[in-house]
């Protein structure tokens, strides 16, 4: 049923995506892709990050990025902002449903990213996030951007990663000119 509602929630985006020659409301899509690499990646996972993966991205729209500062200051205080705010709806969604708090709480945590690289869970949604982006985002974000700050963001990526994370992000079914630019940024970063 939370599902149900994150899906409805996402359903009113007004940013469409084309996918396979359909349209989709841009945050459903996102949303339908972090369960679909969740259940790739790790799926022996608790009911919490499921929850969390799914809502990752809830209602993303209702905060643009043009309501902040073009610089690097305003882009770290709009994701700040949006984790907090996908937490809230998400939480809003959950105590209407009547979820206990414990699974709630876990959810929030996992939102926020509390404890990246030391919880085991939080770690999983990260991977996640990075993995749906390098599959699904990477090539049009590449497409708009200069190679170098294609490899910057790259390596800030990777660094996000687990081990696991990174092995499954060199898998993917990607171009192999994208696979390219992730080993130059994997290279020039250990250097």
């Amino acid at each position: 049923m939370a599902f149900q509602l994150f899906d409805e929630a996402n359903s009113k985006d007004p940013n469409i995506e084309m996918y396979n020659g359909e349209k989709f409301p841009k945050e459903l899509l996102y949303a339908t892709r972090m369960t679909d690499t969740l259940k790739e990646f790790a799926p022996e996972v608790s009911e919490g990050l499921q929850l969390a993966a799914r809502s990752q991205h809830i209602c993303r729209w209702q905060i643009p990025r043009s309501d902040y500062e073009m610089n690097r200051t305003g882009y770290l205080k709009w994701r700040q902002d949006l984790k907090k705010f996908h937490a809230q709806k998400t939480t809003e969604i959950l105590k209407q449903l009547g979820y206990e708090s414990e699974i709630i709480d876990q959810v929030e945590f996992l939102l926020l990213k509390k404890q990246l690289k030391k919880n085991e869970e939080t770690q999983t949604l990260e991977d996640v996030v990075c993995l749906v982006f390098l599959r699904y985002y990477f090539e049009p974000f590449a497409n708009k951007h200069s190679d170098e700050k294609v490899v910057e963001i790259l390596q800030k990526t990777w660094r996000k990663m687990s081990l696991k994370g990174q092995s499954a992000a060199t898998k993917l079914p990607i171009s192999d000119q994208s696979m390219g630019l992730i080993k130059k940024a994997i290279a020039n970063g250990t250097e």
